[in-house]
């Protein structure tokens, strides 16, 4: 866990917006292998959400490891409005069915607002999470105007969720991330993407290191 931390400070110190405020990594799981992933970029703008998702598939297809964006699986009307738990979950066995075994879930949560960040910081213990229990918190991001106002340090998190058959749909990991009043948007976006998949592959997370 330290490794990734210090890793992670070397690749953006002083030069990016982008900084590591927790990492973590479900004690139980020692590596985590998945043969198909969904990757999920909450965003109002189309355009971030499309570069995001297409910037972090390149990754993925680097690695040899498939890989969808939410744009091409979820139509439009499904993020213009609420969704219940029951869609939800319909979403979720759809993807089984599909033979989707993980999920990628990255989303802005909050701002440097006083009572803002020390909301987001009373989560950081909160691990036991389903992938529908952070949608359902989080899909103001897709329509409501206001969710980012004034924001000029911005708290992000991805986090990875076990979607398979048979298994437990649970959080496997997490990363939290700080992005500084990023005044370049597709920078921020490609030092936050490096720090993801660095965090994933130093804990053999999808990307699973060959052993010598």
């Amino acid at each position: 866990m330290k490794k990734v931390i210090l890793l992670a400070a070397v690749l953006l110190t002083s030069c990016s917006p982008v900084s590591l405020v927790e990492n973590w990594k479900n004690p139980d799981i020692v590596l985590f292998h998945a043969d198909k992933v969904l990757l999920v970029g909450m965003a109002q703008d189309q355009d971030v959400r499309t570069y995001f998702e297409d910037e972090l598939k390149k990754e993925f297809d680097k690695r040899n490891v498939e890989a969808w964006r939410s744009i091409d699986i979820f139509d439009v009307s499904f993020t213009d409005s609420q969704k219940t738990e029951k869609e939800l979950d319909d979403v979720e066995q759809s993807l089984l069915n599909k033979d989707f075994d993980a999920i990628l879930f990255t989303k802005i949560t909050g701002s440097e607002n006083r009572e803002n960040f020390m909301k987001s910081i009373s989560r950081l213990d909160d691990h036991q999470k389903r992938f529908n229990d952070d949608y359902l918190e989080h899909q103001g991001i897709y329509y409501d105007e206001s969710y980012y106002e004034n924001f000029k340090v911005y708290h992000a998190e991805t986090t990875l969720y076990c979607i398979c058959e048979g298994k437990e749909r649970s959080m496997i990991w997490r990363g939290i991330i700080d992005i500084t009043d990023p005044t370049n948007v597709n920078k921020a976006i490609d030092d936050y993407i490096k720090l993801v998949v660095l965090a994933l592959e130093e804990q053999d997370l999808i990307f699973i290191k060959e052993s010598e």
